[in-house]
């Protein structure tokens, strides 16, 4: 890796998910689905986020931390995997900081009552990111409708925005999740980028990572973006690789040949 910054010149490796949130290129379509995701919250109501893989999703959801004054707002987030009730109570539990023993019941009440002290006593409002949301059983996104629910359903304490590819949609969609649709204030939707775009993302991220110009000439970018069509995993991923065989060839400018061998050794 230390070839990559002096056959470039970066000052760090270039695509890779340790990338600072200023530093994250701002689309207008996402700057769009970002400001629904904080109107909805400043409201204290709940939003989803949906995209298919590799769309940003949990890099949006960084943007929207960052976003919302720690003075104001205290923000959860929990990864989510294929739990029951009680063990998805415990992950959240985890992460708001209160023991993550006991019955489903008694982890949704303690839970409550976190939420409640965060709002009342310490006066910031509490914020639920839920990642991978599409990963959720039903029974458990249905659960999501009891933590929300305060004094008889009369007050807004804890806004939950649930972030996942499209088949969260089709849950949400499901006849009894209706209760828990009805909560949702916003729906933001990312997309996979065009080809001008990923040339300014290339560009973008081997200008944050300290380079003059990007390495890469006009074929190889139409090649990364035919084999990656716009994912910025895969785009990430390939680009990164494409560009160590460039330095491992001694080539200051990544051809699209050094693309295809790339793409091999990955698929």
């Amino acid at each position: 890796m230390s070839d990559l910054r002096s056959t470039f010149g970066f000052h760090s490796i270039p695509f890779t998910r340790e990338l600072r949130d200023q530093d994250q290129l701002c689309f207008p379509f996402l700057d769009e689905a970002l400001a629904g995701l904080l109107r909805a919250v400043e409201n204290r109501m709940c939003a989803v986020l949906l995209g298919p893989a590799g769309t940003g999703k949990t890099a949006l959801l960084r943007r929207a931390r960052s976003a919302l004054p720690e003075a104001r707002y205290r923000i959860h987030y929990v990864k989510v995997t294929d739990l029951s009730k009680r063990d998805m109570c415990r992950e959240i539990a985890a992460a708001v900081g209160i023991p993550a023993a006991g019955s489903y019941p008694l982890l949704v009440r303690k839970l409550q009552e976190r939420f409640d002290a965060t709002a009342t006593a310490e006066g910031v409002r509490p914020v639920l990111l839920l990642d991978e949301s599409h990963e959720l059983r039903p029974d458990v996104l249905g659960m999501l409708r009891i933590l929300t629910n305060f004094e008889m359903d009369s007050r807004l304490v804890v806004s939950i925005v649930l972030a996942g590819q499209p088949p969260l949609r089709k849950l949400l969609d499901r006849e009894d999740q209706e209760a828990v649709a009805k909560r949702i204030s916003h729906y933001g939707q990312l997309r996979l980028l065009s080809r001008d775009e990923t040339q300014t993302y290339l560009a973008h991220r081997c200008t944050v990572a300290g380079a003059k110009e990007p390495p890469f000439d006009q074929r190889s970018q139409d090649a990364l973006y035919e084999t990656g069509r716009g994912n910025l995993r895969a785009t990430d991923t390939l680009a990164l690789k494409s560009l160590e065989y460039a330095a491992l060839a001694g080539k200051s400018t990544v051809s699209s040949q050094h693309v295809l061998a790339a793409r091999k050794d990955l698929l």
